[in-house]
């Protein structure tokens, strides 16, 4: 975690991480285990105070932002999303997403609307 938040922190002036509800997502007994072994909490914890230390930023986007059920090309919220689609959609652009990397677009772009970038 050290050397990949090192290397994170040198090449980037920002990162834009989900603000995630870790004890919550904990309670779910299936993902549990996934979630412990992760270490999501100390990760951002070493990216920020990195980032400090280099004068850089970290922004965390709220955990209620639709990261995953927004269409990064046109806006549309897809409501009957489930954590199992790995793989969707848009009923209004029909744009084919790939559930995580559509989730890493929108964070990005409600990381720099938050920085009043865009």
């Amino acid at each position: 975690m050290h050397k990949l938040s090192r290397k994170l922190v040198n090449e980037n002036q920002v990162i834009v991480v989900e603000n995630l509800n870790i004890k919550g997502m904990i309670k779910n007994h299936k993902l549990a285990k996934s979630i412990s072994d992760a270490g999501w909490y100390k990760f951002v914890t070493f990216l920020k105070y990195k980032l400090e230390w280099q004068g850089k930023q970290l922004v965390k986007v709220d955990r209620f932002f639709a990261s995953s059920k927004l269409c990064n090309n046109c806006g549309s919220k897809n409501i009957m999303l489930t954590l199992s689609d790995r793989e969707w959609t848009c009923s209004k652009c029909n744009q084919k997403h790939d559930r995580d990397i559509n989730a890493s677009l929108n964070i990005r772009s409600e990381g720099m609307r938050v920085l009043g970038i865009v």
